[in-house]
C-alpha cells in the first residue's frame, strides 16, 4: 500500500463520520488557539512594558527610599544636590529630584485622579518628556513657588477635550488653583510612569502645598540620575552609592536604607515577571491541548472497535501489521495537523480581537504572535495527534483476522 493511499483512505474514513471528526479536532483547535492567543498577549506586554522603560531613556539610574535600616532616612533634595554638586560622581551629568503624589484633579465641575508631580527643569531632559505646546516648569517657577503646571495628554483629554485654548486655563489641585502653561507631547498608552498620565507642577510648591511629609522638609520621592555615557551606569552606581551611604551615615555592612536601580534593573524585572506570566499563561492553555488529545485517543478507540471487520478483512487479503498501525495513525496525524492549522487561525483572530479591544480602551497592549509559537503550536498538535494515536492505532494493528472477521 503507497503512501499516498494511505492518505486517501485516511481522509475518506475521516470524513464519513464528520461531525465526530469535527468535534475530535476541536479540542486540538481550542487548545492550539489558546496557546498562541496567551503566548502573544505575553509577548505584547513584555513588549509593552519594556519600550516603556527604554523610552525614559537607557542612561539613567533611580535614586529611592527603601525604609530599611536600623534608622531609615529619607532621600532629599539636599541628596540630589550633593550628587550633581559633591563632584564625587563623575559620571553624571545632570539629576532630577521628584516629589509625587496621586490626587485628584479638577476643571470646570470634571475631575479625573492623576500623578501630581513636582520637578526641577531638568526633569524635562533627563526623563526624556518636551513639550507640545507651551513651556516647560523653569527656574523662576521654582523661586516663586509659582501655581502653574504641565499636563499631560491623557489628563488634556479627560478634563478639556482638546487642547484648543488650554494654556493659560486653571485646574484646581487639592485646594489651589494652578495655571495650565505647558502640554506634554503624547508618548501613547497608559504604562507605569508615562508622561500622558500626570501633572507636572514646581518642585517647590509641590513640597509646600501638595506632598506632606512627616519628616525631612525637603523629602522626594525619587532621584532620576542621566549618566553621561550607557558604558558608564555601573561606575555611576558605585559612585552614587558612595555618596549616598556617607551622606546617611552607612557604614560597613550596615543595610542601606536606600536602593540606586538603572533602567537596565528595570527591564529585567519586567521582562523575567512578564516571562514568568507568559509561561504560566501558556502551561495553562497547554492543558487544552492534553483535552483534546485524550479526545484524538478516544475517538480513534472507538473507530477501532467500529471498524474491527474492516481490519479483518484487510488482514486477510494481505495487509500487514504494520499498513493497519500506519492507517490509523496518519488518521490521528491529521486530525492533529488540521487542528493546529485551524488553531493558528482562531489563535491569530482572538489576539486580534484583544489588539482592538485594547486600542479602543487605550491600553498599550499589542499581542505579538511570533514564528517560534506557531512552530512550537503546530509541533504538539502533530505530536499530540501522534502519541494520543498510537495506542489504538497497535491495538488494531494487533487484531487477529480470524477473531475481527466474526465480529458483526
Amino acid at each position: 500500500m503507497n503512501k499516498f493511499k494511505f492518505l486517501t483512505d485516511a481522509a475518506s474514513s475521516l470524513c464519513a463520520n464528520k461531525l465526530r471528526t469535527g468535534l475530535t479536532m476541536l479540542g486540538i483547535v481550542i487548545g492550539v488557539a489558546s496557546v498562541i492567543s496567551m503566548l502573544a498577549i505575553g509577548n505584547g506586554a513584555s513588549s509593552s512594558i519594556t519600550s516603556s522603560i527604554e523610552s525614559m531613556g537607557t542612561n539613567l539610574l533611580y535614586v529611592m527610599a527603601n525604609n530599611q535600616g536600623t534608622n531609615p532616612q529619607p532621600v532629599t533634595l539636599a541628596d540630589a544636590d550633593a550628587i550633581i554638586d559633591s563632584g564625587g560622581a563623575p559620571s553624571v551629568i545632570a539629576v532630577a529630584p521628584v516629589a509625587q503624589r496621586s490626587m485628584d484633579v479638577t476643571y470646570a465641575g470634571t475631575s479625573t485622579t492623576t500623578i501630581v508631580m513636582g520637578v526641577t527643569p531638568n526633569y524635562s531632559t533627563v526623563r526624556n518628556t518636551p513639550v507640545e505646546s507651551g513651556r516647560f516648569i523653569t527656574q523662576a517657577d521654582i523661586d516663586e513657588h509659582a501655581t502653574v503646571a504641565v499636563i499631560g495628554a491623557d489628563v488634556l483629554e479627560e478634563l478639556f477635550g482638546s487642547s484648543a485654548g488650554v494654556l493659560g486655563q486653571k485646574i484646581r489641585i487639592g485646594s489651589n488653583l494652578y495655571q495650565v502653561v505647558g502640554i506634554l507631547e503624547s508618548k501613547g498608552g497608559d504604562s507605569i510612569g508615562s508622561s500622558d498620565n500626570q501633572v507636572i507642577v514646581p518642585l517647590s510648591t509641590a513640597q509646600v502645598r501638595i506632598i506632606t511629609r512627616s519628616s525631612a522638609h525637603d523629602e522626594v520621592s525619587q532621584i532620576s540620575v542621566q549618566v553621561a555615557d550607557a558604558d558608564k551606569i555601573k561606575s555611576a552606581i558605585t559612585e552614587v552609592t558612595a555618596i549616598m551611604r556617607s551622606r546617611h551615615n552607612i557604614t560597613g555592612d550596615e543595610e542601606e536604607d536606600f536602593n540606586v536601580m538603572s533602567t537596565e534593573a528595570f527591564t529585567e524585572a519586567a521582562t523575567s515577571i512578564t516571562g514568568i506570566m507568559t509561561i504560566f499563561l501558556g502551561g495553562i492553555a497547554g492543558i487544552s491541548l492534553l483535552v483534546g488529545g485524550i479526545g484524538i485517543m478516544n475517538i480513534m478507540l472507538v473507530s477501532v472497535i467500529e471498524r474491527t471487520k474492516e481490519i479483518g478483512l484487510r488482514k486477510a487479503v494481505g495487509a500487514r501489521d504494520s499498513d493497519i498501525l500506519l492507517q490509523f495513525m496518519v488518521e490521528s496525524l491529521i486530525i492533529g495537523l488540521a487542528g493546529g492549522i485551524l488553531g493558528i487561525l482562531v489563535g491569530w483572530g482572538i489576539s486580534s480581537l484583544i489588539k482592538g479591544v485594547a486600542t479602543f480602551g487605550s491600553t498599550a497592549l499589542n499581542p505579538e504572535i511570533s514564528a517560534a509559537s506557531i512552530l512550537m503550536s503546530v509541533g504538539f498538535s502533530v505530536a499530540v495527534g501522534l502519541i494520543f494515536g498510537l495506542y489504538p492505532a497497535n491495538r488494531a494493528s494487533k487484531l487477529e483476522p480470524v477473531e475481527a472477521l466474526r465480529k458483526e
